[in-house]
């Protein structure tokens, strides 16, 4: 496969911080070495890749699956506070802030998996709401995400995808920030699709669509991720628990459990629920119309 390394045309900006210095080919696959805050880091091509392109949101690339395409965001290493400061309106006090660090990046879907990719890997729909395609696919359990995941690194063999830690998922949802949303202080909804009739921290009420709407239907927070809040609540790949109260590096949560991490928030939802540090929780068999997953492509 002829594969294009790192790509700037096709309109995508250079941004300053990110500075392409290598690019190669070892055992492990197809790699690019770039300088990015002052450190140089190595960040290799999942399975069924063409290109790394960046854009002002970072660097990409797309995986295409059966003829779907996913785009997948780098997200970096590095280290966050993880959950909610005291100070924090409506927090609940499952959130005890900690530092987390990531040693490794990784390949993050940039939307939750559509009805569209579902069908194509499954073969099925089981989405509520299934007037788009491209809406994402929702009534779906934990298990049944285990198997989607399964069946898709049998299709891209050596793809590694995975359904993404909560240590993970909250970092990419922040992108940096240390507000209760990666928008900020508060949220609205052409921000965020939730049930704005009741708005966070007494802010003004909006109104509520009552369903999902498709994805890349509202702003990416600023490592190009859309519809981290909001829309569906996302699997991750945790049992639920409380948390540590030390630093920790490369967390994967508690061993067992009764249930499995739910992230974001959904179209049902008080704008309370759609923070950022917001933890919620269901057996791995159940399934409703208002959650969904997004996958991790392999880590660097």
């Amino acid at each position: 496969m002829d594969r294009n390394i790192l790509n700037t045309e096709l309109g995508a900006e250079l941004i300053k911080p990110l500075c392409a210095l290598h690019n190669g080919h070892d055992s492990d696959g197809f790699w690019v070495e770039f300088e990015q805050l002052g450190k140089t880091s190595r960040v290799y091509l999942p399975q069924s890749c063409d290109e790394f392109r960046h854009d002002k949101a970072g660097l990409y690339t797309d995986l295409i699956i059966k003829g779907m395409a996913q785009r997948c965001r780098w997200i970096p290493p590095g280290i966050f506070c993880m959950g909610s400061p005291s100070s924090e309106k409506e927090r609940h006090d499952d959130e005890i802030q900690h530092q987390v660090s990531f040693s490794q990046g990784f390949w993050l879907a940039d939307t939750a998996c559509t009805q569209a990719l579902w069908k194509a890997v499954m073969g099925d729909n089981p989405a509520f709401f299934t007037e788009n395609e491209n809406n994402p696919v929702e009534q779906v359990s934990w298990d049944d995400v285990k198997n989607f995941i399964r069946l898709l690194n049998n299709l891209v063999p050596g793809l590694g995808a995975q359904l993404p830690t909560e240590a993970q998922w909250e970092y990419a949802c922040r992108a940096g920030t240390t507000t209760p949303f990666s928008f900020g202080e508060t949220i609205t909804p052409e921000q965020v699709n939730y049930d704005g009739n009741v708005p966070y921290a007494n802010g003004i009420k909006g109104w509520c669509r009552e369903r999902t709407v498709a994805v890349k239907s509202l702003p990416a927070n600023s490592w190009g991720l859309y519809e981290m809040h909001g829309n569906v609540w996302e699997w991750c790949a945790d049992w639920y628990d409380d948390y540590p109260t030390m630093p920790v590096s490369d967390p994967t949560g508690p061993e067992t459990g009764s249930y499995r991490v739910l992230r974001g928030g959904s179209w049902s939802n008080h704008g309370w629920r759609t923070r950022s540090a917001n933890r919620g929780w269901y057996a791995p068999v159940n399934r409703d119309n208002y959650i969904g997953f997004r996958f991790i492509a392999g880590q660097s």
